[in-house]
């Protein structure tokens, strides 16, 4: 494995653009978006976990197994979230009567 060292300007770019983020982040609290509101929040907090993920812990200087691996998760996680879509989707909520005791 070789060390590879980011210089200190590549860190400060990355926060900075984790502050315009999360400036975004708090815009996009007080705006309106009807139906896209969650994928709009989804989306920034997407691009930051990106950030983090390639900077901060390293893994765009990594190896192709741990690109591998990162890559796995993401496939994993994003079938789970479509079977949590489909099953609130097709689930239909019906109130039980409180029962009398």
């Amino acid at each position: 494995m070789s060390l590879h060292i980011s210089p200190v300007r590549v860190y400060f770019g990355v926060f900075s653009l984790l502050l315009v983020l999360t400036a975004t982040t708090v815009w996009a609290a007080f705006q309106d978006f009807g139906a896209y509101n969650n994928l709009v929040a989804m989306a920034i907090a997407g691009t930051k976990a990106t950030a983090v993920v390639l900077y901060f812990m390293h893994v765009r200087y990594s190896s192709k197994l741990t690109a591998m691996v990162v890559m796995g998760t993401l496939v994993f996680l994003s079938i789970l979230l479509v079977f949590l879509v489909l099953d609130n989707s097709f689930t239909t909520w019906t109130p039980t009567p409180f029962a009398q005791y």
